[in-house]
């Protein structure tokens, strides 16, 4: 499709600068910056400095700030002047564990190309994401001397642990953040060569539970039948989540839910979706969940509960008969509109007590959460980017819920007073969070391209 005169000299430079903006990429994901281990805080370091220089070399005025955490890059270019609409740019540069290493094709950390993908940890979640948005700058300030709209660049090192630090960050730095828009590129599109935009993202309420017994494991010969099994009564307990038909069995869950109305829904289910080949690819022998709903509702519009690990007793080579003193699981529930992770796990806590038995006792844990959010995909700002998208791709984005979350997004737009706009362009199937992640080449330079004219036409439509 032709360009528009601000946007065809970006593109091209993005076309002519291909294989270095994949080569800085690559060093990015070979710095192991995982936000949920400790040994790891050094590796954060060195990605935050990497990614400030390499902001400062686009042409944004780029500083690395402190938190009680992992710090937050923070780049701006506000030479559009005081008139111009304000972007608000947010990604993440903490990734998630590489485990099980095994499982990985190739080392985790080591960028590897195979079949028109790149294959490491963090590629599509979010590092590459976010450095396609650093390139898009750089192509406007190096092509044409300056952007069609101010831009402020967040990076923060700590969303795979739940975003503790940021949302402080943001309230103390509401006004140097202060936007028109925020955009934030950490999801997915609905197929290859198929843009889309997000119109919800779930929310999250993670805990932990633990049910204790004896004072310590017992042999379960001498005392198995008379002292009661933490392992099993747990087993037992959370069993109790579910009714038979897939739905959360716990009193006043769906209180809060809001239910969307048929024209979402018939939207939903005239996408060309294949539940097969969805099956396939995950590698399940059948599909599950709550009765009623579509896979594609499932995944994007209904509240989920799911165990997320159980740890007891003795789970090494051979045989050990012990009676464990105690059992853990992880829980974890997504969440929908306008629904609560600190009302959920207080609802969960009640229901686990109510199912304990006699003889053990019980700790419910809040580990973290993030509230659910919901767009109204209409008006200017939706409109600019189905524009860019279809420039980009050529063809017209649809409108997709994402089953993911992304704690900050509902605190940015009431803190700042402004709308976001989701646009990702990781692929089904991608990885993200489990071994060999991958993101496809096609959409790391078709997509950068994409962002290049997204920042125009937002540059005319924030106005």
């Amino acid at each position: 499709m032709s360009e528009s005169p601000s946007s065809a000299a970006p593109v091209k430079y993005l076309e002519e600068n291909a294989e270095r903006r994949l080569a800085e990429l690559f060093d990015f994901l070979r710095i192991p910056s995982v936000s949920a281990k400790s040994e790891h805080r050094d590796d954060l370091k060195d990605a935050a400095t990497w990614l400030s220089d390499r902001m400062t070399d686009a042409g944004l005025d780029t500083e690395i700030i402190p938190t009680d955490g992992h710090p937050v890059v923070l780049g701006e270019w506000r030479d559009a002047g005081p008139d111009a609409p304000t972007l608000l740019i947010y990604g993440h540069y903490d990734v998630q564990p590489p485990e099980p290493l095994e499982l990985w094709t190739a080392p985790a950390f080591e960028p590897d190309i195979r079949d028109g993908r790149v294959y490491a940890r963090g590629s599509a979640d979010d590092k590459g994401q976010l450095y396609m948005h650093v390139k898009a700058i750089e192509a406007h300030l190096v092509a044409n001397g300056t952007l069609p709209l101010n831009v402020v660049v967040i990076a923060e090192g700590e969303e795979e642990v739940g975003s503790p630090n940021l949302l402080p960050f943001v309230k103390a730095h509401r006004d140097r953040l202060a936007a028109d828009a925020v955009v934030i590129s950490d999801s997915a599109m609905f197929d290859k060569g198929q843009p889309s935009l997000l119109f919800s993202l779930r929310g999250l309420a993670y805990a932990e539970v633990r049910v204790r017994a004896a004072k310590g494991d017992l042999h379960s010969g001498a005392y198995g039948g008379a002292v009661p099994n933490p392992a099993a009564i747990l087993s037992r307990m959370i069993a109790t989540l579910h009714d038979v038909t897939g739905r959360i069995a716990i009193d006043g869950f769906y209180d809060d839910v809001i239910e969307w109305g048929e024209e979402i829904r018939d939207e939903i289910r005239s996408l060309s979706f294949d539940e097969e080949r969805f099956r396939e690819g995950v590698g399940v022998p059948a599909l599950s969940g709550e009765v009623g709903w579509s896979v594609l509702e499932r995944l994007w519009i209904r509240p989920t509960c799911e165990i997320n690990g159980l740890l007891s007793g003795w789970t090494g080579e051979g045989a050990k008969t012990v009676l464990p003193a105690e059992a853990m699981a992880k829980i974890s529930f997504r969440l929908v509109p306008d629904q609560d992770p600190v009302r959920v796990i207080e609802q969960l806590t009640v229901h686990l007590e109510s199912v304990a038995p006699d003889g053990v006792t019980l700790e419910v844990k809040a580990l973290h959460g993030g509230r659910p959010w919901k767009a109204n995909p209409e008006g200017p700002l939706f409109d600019a980017a189905a524009t860019a998208l279809e420039e980009a791709f050529g063809t017209a984005p649809v409108r997709v819920g994402e089953g993911g979350s992304i704690p900050i997004v509902v605190e940015f737009e009431e803190i700042l007073d402004c709308p976001a706009l989701l646009v990702g362009f990781a692929l089904p199937g991608c990885n993200m969070h489990a071994p060999d992640e991958w993101f496809g080449l096609d959409e790391f330079h078709t997509g950068t391209a994409a962002l290049v004219r997204l920042y125009e036409e937002l540059g005319t439509a924030l106005r």
